[in-house]
């Protein structure tokens, strides 16, 4: 429990929180706000507080300790007064997209909602990806950016953020990629900012607001009082009548798990559940380490990267419905394949009513509203004693990847990953992110993680550069060290590694330097289409020098383990050129599959190897 408050010299500010550090029940933790801000009308002597200060002081209050951004004289009032808080602290990035990207890597890593600021125009639009990946992952952030004053509007303004430049819908307005946004054109709007951004955070799930402050009004001198504000996280539960009706439905006879990122905030009360039931474990590649993957109820990852052995175990031991908790089943997680359907469908729990029965909608679905760890305490509150009657089945497991002979002096990725298990995953409690492409697929199929919230990935969005970048936040938001495992290309594209050294933040990249996009080159090649996806040859390790970070160059296999004890043992930023084998094929079977489902036509002599491809 911390509890802090801060009191102005005058008297007039006063910040009362209370909040519950304790992540391990889902989210439950109670928030109190309480704000009284700035000046009444009737004492002249009382300290003023401009727009700019005010709405640092909401955040503040709001548990908001980070705020990642890029600066600009449109919004040099807010930046600043950003930087005078005595909680906020503020890491100035190189791009918004890659400060967007940090935040909500940040915010996974603290559990607390995060700030990304940017100036007008470009710099809002340079954040859009990172923020639409934002709203998919399910993070809470506040976007503050900066627009046009109202009389300079329409006058080709420098970066002008108007109607005449810029889409208005969406952007200032909520829909898909905001929850919440606004343009705040007068301090009388305050007090109902406050209550909207205070109660879409206590919401369950994720929650992405946009605040966009004319500069003119950044200025401006503040009158009114904002409200006092108590609050207490909104936990959607299960009645009794749905629990009695899960019950009824799961028992009938052989049941699978299916786990979710969502499901995140409720691991002990899975594991559980399962050894209670005896029931098969399977989870998406968001969720890997919820349910330990060493655990001989565990039959393996779904989707993209994910093992044989599930569809062994729905061949060999098919349950009668699944129990699906906090998954969205969309293609990543399970290619839409009917082969993991139960004949008798889905119990599907999810926090959001639009998500069940929607990936699979011809399958029976019972679905339930409810945060996962009040629906799974309650299903084992309720659930009846037969455990005498339970199966003990030896489930199959994730298969290990098989090592091809080298054929050169280069480094296999199977190698590496082997190194990365029991170096970094094994060896210490850094967290683990995977860029998207071969560098996703390959950690994905063959680390093995055991605590959950130690390997992030990107599904859905699936951005280039998301964790090339969110490795910072990552590492800031646990205040420890933190990953990136990256291909060359999204390393080139989008990166923050000057950042990290600005403020020596402790992460490490491990960049699968092949010279090539290879997701796209292998894809290319065993579909039998034509596609130049080569690069330039870069040294990775010198241009970590040429910022400021240390660079370790590794050609082959026999400097694995120095190199990345090396690494891990840094206190700053590291990055590790790792030159790949760019002819071992990355384990994408089941991807492979689900292209063809979708029309992409293949080269029929190369049906049988793997397709390695990006989402389409």
């Amino acid at each position: 429990m911390t509890d802090k408050s801060l009191q102005s010299n005058s008297g007039n500010l006063t910040l009362t929180k209370t909040i519950s550090n304790d992540y391990s029940n889902g989210h439950h933790s109670k928030i109190e706000a309480r704000i009284s801000l700035p000046t009444p009308k009737n004492d002249p002597g009382a300290t003023r507080f401009t727009v700019a200060q005010a709405i640092v002081k909401i955040l503040e209050n709001l548990q908001i300790r980070e705020a990642f951004g890029v600066s600009g004289g449109a919004m040099a009032t807010v930046w600043g007064a950003l930087s005078d808080s005595p909680v906020i602290d503020v890491i100035h990035c190189r791009h918004e997209g890659g400060a967007a990207f940090a935040a909500t890597e940040a915010y996974f890593a603290s559990n607390r909602p995060i700030v990304i600021f940017t100036t007008a125009g470009p710099g809002i639009t340079n954040a859009l990806t990172g923020l639409l990946a934002a709203r998919d992952e399910g993070a809470k952030v506040i976007l503050l950016s900066a627009c046009t004053s109202a009389p300079q509007r329409g006058r080709w303004a420098i970066q002008e953020t108007s109607s005449n430049s810029i889409p208005q819908g969406g952007i200032f307005t909520p829909g898909v990629l905001f929850n919440y946004a606004t343009v705040l054109e007068s301090p009388k709007q305050l007090p109902q900012l406050a209550k909207k951004l205070a109660l879409g955070l206590s919401h369950p799930g994720g929650y992405v607001a946009h605040i966009s402050i004319p500069t003119a009004i950044q200025t401006t001198l503040v009158e009114e009082s904002l409200p006092n504000l108590e609050l207490t996280p909104i936990v959607p539960a299960p009645s009794p009548e749905t629990i009695q009706q899960a019950i009824k439905l799961l028992t009938e006879g052989p049941f699978a798990i299916w786990l979710g990122f969502g499901a995140r905030g409720a691991a002990a009360q899975i594991l559980e559940l399962a050894e209670k039931t005896g029931a098969a474990v399977m989870c998406s590649p968001r969720a890997k380490g919820i349910f330990p993957e060493n655990h001989p109820q565990f039959v393996g990852v779904t989707g993209l990267g994910g093992h044989e052995s599930v569809s062994q175990y729905m061949q060999e031991y098919p349950p009668l419905r699944t129990l699906v908790l906090g998954t969205r089943l969309g293609e990543p997680t399970s290619f839409w394949s009917d082969s993991i359907v139960p004949s008798r469908g889905f119990v599907h729990v999810d926090i959001d009513p639009s998500v069940p029965g929607v990936s699979y909608p011809y399958a029976e679905t019972f679905p339930v509203v409810s945060d996962i760890a009040a629906f799974v305490s309650a299903l084992l509150k309720n659930w009846p004693d037969n455990s005498h009657s339970k199966k003990e089945i030896l489930f199959p497991n994730p298969e290990e990847g098989q090592i091809e002979p080298a054929q050169s002096d280069l480094v296999r990725p199977q190698v590496l990953m082997q190194a990365i298990q029991r170096i970094i995953v094994e060896g210490s409690d850094a967290v683990v992110l995977a860029e998207s492409g071969n560098s996703f697929t390959w950690a994905t199929h063959l680390l093995r993680f055991s605590q959950p919230l130690r390997y992030r990935v990107s599904t859905g969005v699936g951005s280039m550069g998301h964790n090339v970048t969110g490795v910072i936040g990552a590492a800031w938001g646990r205040q420890g060290k933190a990953v990136a495992i990256v291909g060359d290309g999204a390393m080139l594209m989008n990166s923050e590694v000057s950042t990290a050294v600005k403020y020596q933040i402790p992460a490490v990249w491990l960049v699968l330097n092949d010279g090539c996009y290879n997701m796209c080159r292998q894809g290319m090649s065993l579909l039998g289409l034509n596609g130049d996806a080569n690069l330039p040859f870069t040294d990775f390790a010198l241009m970590a020098s040429a910022v400021g970070a240390k660079g370790i160059r590794i050609e082959k296999e026999s400097d694995l383990e120095a190199a990345l004890r090396e690494a891990m043992a840094a206190t700053s930023p590291v990055v590790v050129d790792i030159a790949i084998d760019r002819h071992c094929l990355a384990p994408s079977k089941g991807r492979n599959k689900g292209l063809i489902a979708q029309g992409i036509k293949s080269n029929p002599k190369k049906q049988d190897h793997q397709v390695s491809f990006p989402l389409v």
